[in-house]
């Protein structure tokens, strides 16, 4: 049950992690050509082997139509590979690319890279120690 403190935590903690997700994104220029759908669906596609195009509308709640045109984008930067289906041929399995996993890779790191040296920085060793046993109870929200 929530309380007016745990309101006010979550309150806090919502706004300041925004305003984290929100500089990483604008901190990684390979980043810079996509919009937040796009790198959400790279995402998906590096989890998954192959998703059909209306299977990533499902999932990114979205119509079919938009899908189409967000995939020849991601298609046309050849950061995906489409794949006729073996069994359908009217369907299309798309994939990630290796320029896709690569840039993935490499947006990975220039976030990680950035946010390591900040915390090096701005934070004592103790909130350092605070901010690596923070990592469980963050989980642990992510996936309530």
């Amino acid at each position: 049950m929530s309380t007016p403190i745990n309101n006010s935590i979550a309150s806090e903690l919502r706004t300041v992690l925004a305003r984290l997700n929100r500089k990483l994104r604008k901190l990684s220029p390979s980043n810079t050509v996509l919009s937040q759908t796009e790198r959400s669906i790279l995402v998906l596609l590096e989890q998954h082997e192959y998703l059909l195009s209306a299977e990533l509308a499902v999932m990114e709640k979205i119509t079919p139509q938009s899908m189409g045109a967000l995939l020849n984008h991601l298609a046309e930067l050849n950061l995906i590979a489409k794949t006729a289906s073996e069994s359908d041929k009217r369907k299309v399995h798309i994939s990630l690319s290796a320029q896709g996993r690569e840039m993935l890779g490499q947006v990975r790191h220039e976030r990680d890279e950035w946010l390591g040296k900040a915390i090096a920085e701005v934070c004592t060793t103790e909130e350092q120690l605070i901010l690596k046993k923070a990592i469980g109870p963050l989980t642990k929200l992510v996936n309530f």
